[in-house]
């Protein structure tokens, strides 16, 4: 008769408090979010933070296509950016 051996893995994921200070108003749309899409607001500040170190992790190791354009288009220099909006929206919306 021959021994078996079976090994059980088991990866604990630790999970630590952390308290944060958010104006009211954010946690209850939050927590309205949460309840909506079955998460808990703990798993919705999980996963943005996840998102956050990925993506910037992402950065750092495959750089998007718009990272890669920097610099390739040469601009005029346009001053302030919100008077020239402005012009561009008035000449857009209100010529005739």
């Amino acid at each position: 008769m021959g021994f078996v051996r079976i090994f059980v893995f088991h990866f604990i994921r630790m999970n630590t408090k952390l308290t944060l200070s958010i104006e009211e108003s954010i946690i209850l749309k939050a927590k309205a979010y949460a309840k909506e899409n079955g998460k808990s607001l703990s798993q919705l500040v999980e996963n943005y933070l996840s998102s956050l170190v990925q993506s910037k992790s992402q950065k750092l190791e495959e750089p998007s296509v718009l990272y890669k354009l920097k610099g390739a288009f040469k601009d005029h220099e346009i001053g302030d950016y919100k008077e020239e909006l402005a012009k561009a929206l008035a000449k857009k919306y209100l010529s005739e």
